[in-house]
């Protein structure tokens, strides 16, 4: 099937470009809205307006400008947000983001490894895809593919979970006496 084929190529070689490769120069916001789109896989959706960078900035998931300009450390955090929120709610796209910044001193490192993990996921993807898969296969395929989603997805939330600091809840703060089986159950 040539759509197949197609979005199979699509998978096995559109990527992000390196950091080396990003612009050198600050690109202003429209620039910026016309730059993002080019470095992921997608379909046609609006991936990136001027309000969810403000918001973005506003929230400390991105840097603030520099004026009204955008580097490549935006640019960087830009394709990893508008990636991750595909799958994540905003917030825990920053969890992630945060981690990052802890674990990878420059933002190079961090945007090396989010490109490198990207790229590991979409040849995974595009080596489950047939490209001679017929019509009526493809709702398995489709279905396959939705449930190693679902999967990923189940897994990343609780992950997000175990790293959330472990905050006391204010109501068991305060000792109580346990108290015993023989207390509630008669006899």
């Amino acid at each position: 099937m040539e759509k197949l084929r197609e979005l199979k190529d699509l998978l096995e070689r559109k990527r992000p470009s390196p950091w080396g490769k990003l612009p050198d120069l600050d690109l202003y916001m429209d620039q910026v809205l016309a730059y993002i789109p080019r470095q992921l896989v997608h379909f046609g959706k609006d991936l990136l307006t001027s309000s969810m960078v403000n918001n973005y900035s506003k929230k400390g998931l991105l840097p603030r400008p520099n004026g009204k300009r955008y580097g490549r450390t935006h640019l960087g955090y830009l394709t990893a947000i508008v990636c991750l929120k595909n799958v994540l709610s905003v917030q825990d796209a920053g969890t992630l983001l945060e981690a990052g910044r802890t674990l990878q001193a420059e933002e190079q490192a961090l945007y090396g490894y989010f490109c490198q993990a990207l790229d590991r996921a979409l040849n995974n993807t595009a080596s489950r895809i047939d490209e001679n898969t017929s019509r009526e296969e493809l709702p398995r395929l489709a279905l396959d593919l939705a449930l190693e989603s679902y999967a990923s997805q189940l897994a990343c939330q609780r992950i997000l979970e175990l790293m959330a600091p472990q905050e006391e809840n204010p109501r068991r703060s305060r000792k109580k006496k346990p108290v015993s089986d023989s207390a509630i159950l008669p006899g």
